[in-house]
């Protein structure tokens, strides 16, 4: 099976929708943009690796909670 290219028409081949435009405009004007965005994203979901044997003891050594909390023995 061949894939098929769709060729545009030289009016549509310099398109840019009006979102891509508002995001070029935005990163014109803060250049550091995209960098402040990666250190955001390191700060909330890069981690670093779980050491999976310090997780099961910290699991194992946990004090288990009563069925009940509001109840003293």
């Amino acid at each position: 099976m061949t894939k098929k290219i769709m060729i545009l028409p030289p009016k549509f081949q310099t398109y840019e929708s009006e979102a891509s435009q508002f995001i070029n405009q935005l990163k014109k004007q803060n250049p550091k943009l995209e960098e402040s965005q990666r250190a955001g994203r390191a700060l909330l979901w890069d981690k670093e690796p779980i050491d999976l044997d310090l997780k099961r003891r910290a699991d194992e050594s946990r004090v288990k909670q009563q069925p009940y909390v509001y109840h003293s023995k």
